[in-house]
């Protein structure tokens, strides 16, 4: 990173995280809420995946975000 971020903006961060696996979750729970949007789990896989990849996480937990990025992609395998 070119700076180091603060622990407000790496909270900012893990909380767009967490937002994308709500996204996700909800999506592969409630496929037909979001039949008009086809892209809605790859593009937030995509999003955590990039997020998970960063070099500024601190203590935070990972486990969400890696279930979030494995549920998406199972969901979008399927068929």
């Amino acid at each position: 990173m070119e700076d180091q971020l603060t622990p407000e903006r790496i909270a900012k961060h893990y909380s767009a995280c967490l937002d994308s696996v709500w996204v996700i979750n909800d999506a592969v729970a409630n496929p037909d809420k979001y039949a008009g949007d086809d892209s809605v789990i790859q593009r937030n896989v995509q999003h955590l995946e990039g997020m998970r990849n960063a070099d500024f996480w601190t203590a935070e937990d990972m486990t969400p975000i890696d279930a979030a990025i494995a549920a998406g992609i199972a969901a979008t395998t399927v068929g």
